[in-house]
């Protein structure tokens, strides 16, 4: 069935506009004469805009919603009714709704999310299906709420990391900038009184007044070709494997960037390993939950080399960005039958990392960026009164 929209006249001349659902344009008309309506115009209704992905918190309440509904034994199909009835979003009302129709239409449980993956978070599907083969489909969920939860925060340190040292910096430069477009030139117009020699750093100060302007057009332009070049960059992998290379030299911020996608990795791993994927499938599918294209990359030579019977440590030689002692503890945690246990507590570690290279960034960095602005606003006044100690000094010793 197709939506047709329509304008008609009723028998008393009223125009009436409106949509209804009908096969084909012919009985979409048919059904508005048996109304008794004289038919204007029946067009075919645009498709609707594709819809966007769930928010992450309102996904997050319905899966823990859905934890609790299946840990007290009621089954799914009749789980996702109860949900969608009780969800506020209609989008999620829709989602949820559609799934249940098909597991009750006979549909397998991966594939009626699977259908979703673009509202639904990575390998997703694969987590139910493990939890209701094995019973333990509250216990996945949860633990994929975990999950969840850690790569939000995780996410949150870095963006704190970027964004501090950028509001400071933009401080600085409007302080900056504000005495240069309005303090100096009034000096100027002091020192044209005088009949000696500006010093050289007066001088430097007063040109640097004059040219302000220009100086942020050129940085302007500078942002915006490494904007254009950003873009151009990320439209292909060996593109954003450089720029991911290049990010990780910036000192503190490279290795925060470094423990977070490692703390992504390891706690995605340990949810796949969980809802008992292989160790090869667990390391391709955790590395596209990282966006880091080398972690893709490393994983996908790891799982193959492991595919063909190498050990981590012999396939981890060519890795870089994988650290040797996850390759290790995941290898050590196969071998114990505590790979999972291993990897939660991988994540944890590299989350502290980051959370503690936060710290550490904030620590050195204000007292920096106070040491950078004061410097420059010394120089500035030391600039604009080096003239009037000269000048008293020519008077005093004459």
């Amino acid at each position: 069935m197709a939506a047709f929209i329509y304008q008609a006249l009723t028998t008393s001349g009223r125009l009436m506009k409106g949509t209804l659902e009908a096969s084909s344009r012919q009985q979409a008309s048919e059904l508005l004469q048996e109304m008794k309506l004289a038919v204007n115009s029946v067009e075919e209704a645009p498709p609707e805009k594709a819809q966007t992905a769930i928010g992450r918190n309102e996904f997050l309440l319905f899966n823990q919603q859905l934890a609790t509904i299946t840990q007290a034994g009621i089954p799914l199909e009749r789980g996702l009714r109860e949900l969608a009835a009780d969800v506020g979003s209609r989008k999620m009302q829709k989602l949820v709704n559609e799934i249940a129709d098909e597991l009750e239409g006979g549909a397998e449980i991966e594939q009626a999310f699977a259908k979703r993956h673009k509202d639904l978070p990575p390998f997703y599907s694969q987590i139910v299906r493990a939890g209701v083969k094995t019973g333990r489909l509250s216990e996945m969920l949860m633990s994929m709420n975990r999950h969840l939860e850690m790569m939000g925060q995780t996410r949150r340190v870095l963006f704190e990391a970027m964004c501090y040292p950028l509001i400071v910096l933009a401080l600085a430069a409007v302080i900056v900038t504000s005495v240069f477009l309005i303090i100096i030139p009034q000096y100027r117009l002091i020192f044209e009184g005088f009949d000696t020699a500006l010093p050289r750093l007066t001088l430097l100060m007063l040109y640097m007044s004059d040219h302000v302007i220009k100086f942020w057009m050129g940085v302007g332009c500078v942002i915006g070709f490494g904007f254009f070049l950003k873009v151009i960059l990320s439209h292909s992998a060996e593109g954003r494997r450089f720029k991911e290379s290049l990010f990780l030299r910036i000192p503190i911020l490279g290795r925060l960037y470094r423990y977070s996608v490692l703390s992504r990795m390891a706690d995605a791993m340990a949810v796949l390993v969980g809802a008992g994927c292989d160790i090869p499938e667990s390391l391709r599918m955790a590395a596209n939950t990282t966006g880091s294209e080398n972690i893709k990359r490393e994983s996908e030579l790891l799982a193959a080399q492991i595919e063909q019977g190498a050990n981590f440590m012999e396939a981890g030689q060519l890795c870089s960005m994988i650290p040797k002692m996850l390759l290790y503890s995941i290898q050590l945690g196969t071998q114990r039958n505590e790979l999972q246990d291993n990897l939660y507590g991988l994540a944890e570690m590299y989350h502290q990392h980051a959370r503690g290279g936060l710290v550490h960034l904030e620590a050195i960095l204000l007292p920096v960026m106070l040491i950078l602005v004061g410097g420059i606003m010394a120089t500035m006044i030391i600039a604009m009164f080096l003239p009037i100690i000269t000048m008293i000094q020519k008077f005093g010793s004459g």
